[in-house]
């Protein structure tokens, strides 16, 4: 059973429906969080609808400083451009089609610096901002699922220009399931953090 579903992780069907499901979440939530930051940019003191409490509030999050670190650009709208290249690589490799190596790269350190971005922005939430927003976290895990995806075909397919030894070792890693558990460890470890601080503010 478990050989089973191993051997399926390495197919295209799974990887790029898989990564085609977890962009169109993301692009989803994105989105939304886009309408909200025009909404707050035309009043700022709207109420929006996931402003649940003093912890979980889309509202305290979208109103910092860390919510528009590009030229007062809020951050959701970098997944409005992100995420439908992600959903293209998807959809045509879906269909056959096969990417030069050179975009495979450039794509994945494209998104690498966005999985690296997403986390940056949950912890400033978490430890700084003092609130948590749902579609924010949304995103987080969309995100999290896409640069998995994409990081397995690419070290599947030898897109990342890596020494072939550490290549080998890395693609061992994939057909084997690491990285599948490093994956649920740290989404393991944001449901704690997050159950940690609402068990707290219960106190």
């Amino acid at each position: 059973m478990i050989d089973r579903f191993l051997e399926l992780r390495q197919k295209d069907v799974w990887i790029f429906g898989f990564m085609l499901f977890s962009s169109c979440v993301s692009l989803t939530a994105s989105f939304v969080l886009s309408l909200d930051a025009l909404e707050l940019a035309a009043n700022p003191n709207q109420l929006l609808p996931c402003d649940i409490n003093s912890w979980l509030s889309c509202g305290t999050v979208a109103k910092s400083w860390q919510a528009h670190l590009f030229g007062g650009m809020p951050n959701a709208f970098l997944g409005l451009v992100a995420e439908p290249v992600v959903i293209t690589i998807a959809v045509a490799s879906l269909a056959g089609v096969r990417f030069p190596r050179g975009f495979m790269f450039a794509a994945q350190l494209v998104y690498t610096f966005g999985f690296v971005f997403a986390y940056w922005l949950f912890i400033q939430a978490y430890f700084v901002i003092g609130a948590l927003c749902p579609w924010c976290l949304l995103v987080t895990l969309s995100t999290t699922l896409v640069f998995s995806t994409l990081t397995h075909v690419n070290i599947r397919d030898g897109n990342l220009f890596l020494p072939e030894k550490l290549n080998d070792k890395l693609k061992w890693g994939c057909q084997v399931g690491v990285d599948l558990l490093i994956v649920v460890v740290l989404l393991l470890t944001v449901i704690v953090m997050i159950s940690g601080k609402y068990l707290l503010h219960l106190w």
